[in-house]
């Protein structure tokens, strides 16, 4: 396949190496130090489990979609608050064909495609005021995916793999739980690179599982410096955790997608991670924006929509855009 990865981070870098071991042919959409870097000396991983080993892929390279041409696959692997500025610049990448799958935190932009009910082709304020992402990637292209593994960049082009291999991939317009052709070719390719994959009949229900459990823990520790472990066993914090997953929950259940499961039984998963810094939290280290809209934010928003008052929620929004804005890593309020 032609696959392009637009932001070779963390994530974006993981997939994209694995993927080129595979033969397909990869090019990333970068800039900056990130740019310069994988030009030099390619895209590299280094993972530590089940054994040390060091990879480069010899990947194309531009900040000029133009130069990468229309793709087979565009991963689009970027922090939400740069979302609305990639879109536009996406259009050189997409044929009819092309899939674009999303490897992101939080609540998307296609959340609502094809959702069914009330709240179908809803247009969330706090993710894509206006539309305009939804108006870069017609719904047709898109393919949502959860990521369970965790990754950090040593330094521009170099991504570090520290654990998990979990991708679950669904179309968010799926008609009656069928799985469409281009997904299981997909799903054929990402098992292939040795990634955990699977499909979901109802890739919303996934992202908000996910989001269920780092809605919390990643703001908490972008403003306390603190690791996962170390804020589930404070008896303080890990009550003020459970009480947003508890207003999380009601609004889940109010769209139709409930959790069948309790706060502690969330926390009892997190904890076996053991200690580890999340992603916002790394994004906080090296100066980078936060992206609260789309884990707090699109939450706040989707309890007015659905009547579930979210205090606990609100506060958590209120002191980590407080926190970030001071830090000039969130639009000031």
């Amino acid at each position: 396949m032609k696959i392009c990865i637009v932001g070779a981070g963390a994530i974006g870098g993981w997939l994209g190496v694995n993927l080129a071991q595979q033969g397909h042919e990869i090019s990333v959409l970068a800039r900056g130090a990130n740019l310069v870097a994988i030009q030099k000396n390619g895209l590299q991983l280094i993972q530590t489990q089940p054994q040390p080993l060091h990879h480069v892929a010899a990947v194309k390279a531009s900040d000029h979609p133009a130069e990468l041409g229309p793709q087979d696959l565009v991963i689009v692997a970027v922090k939400a608050p740069a979302m609305a500025e990639v879109a536009k610049a996406m259009t050189p990448l997409l044929a009819t064909h092309t899939m674009v799958m999303t490897a992101m935190n939080g609540v998307p932009w296609w959340f609502f495609q094809g959702f069914g009910g009330k709240l179908e082709d809803t247009c969330l304020a706090t993710i894509d005021p206006g539309g305009s992402i939804a108006k870069a990637i017609p719904a047709h292209h898109v393919v949502g995916c959860v990521v369970h593994a965790s990754c950090s960049l040593d330094s521009p082009g170099v991504v570090r793999h520290h654990f998990g291999q979990g991708l679950i991939v669904g179309e968010p317009a799926q008609q009656q739980g069928q799985t469409s052709a281009r997904i299981v070719n997909l799903l054929t390719h990402l098992n292939a690179a040795g990634f955990t994959a699977s499909t979901s009949n109802q890739i919303q229900k996934d992202v908000w599982y996910k989001l269920w459990g780092n809605m919390t823990v990643n703001p908490i520790s972008a403003f306390t410096g603190a690791t996962t472990d170390l804020i589930l066993k404070d008896d303080l914090v890990r009550d003020f955790v459970s009480k947003i997953m508890l207003e999380a929950k009601a609004i889940g259940a109010q769209i139709g997608i409930s959790i069948d499961q309790t706060p502690e039984d969330r926390h009892a998963m997190t904890l076996k991670l053991g200690a580890f810094k999340t992603s916002m939290l790394q994004d906080v280290e090296a100066g980078k924006s936060v992206e609260l809209d789309a884990l707090v934010s699109a939450v706040r928003e989707l309890g007015q929509l659905t009547q579930v008052a979210t205090p606990y929620t609100d506060a958590l929004l209120g002191l980590s855009r407080l926190h970030a804005s001071v830090r000039g890593l969130y639009p000031s309020q």
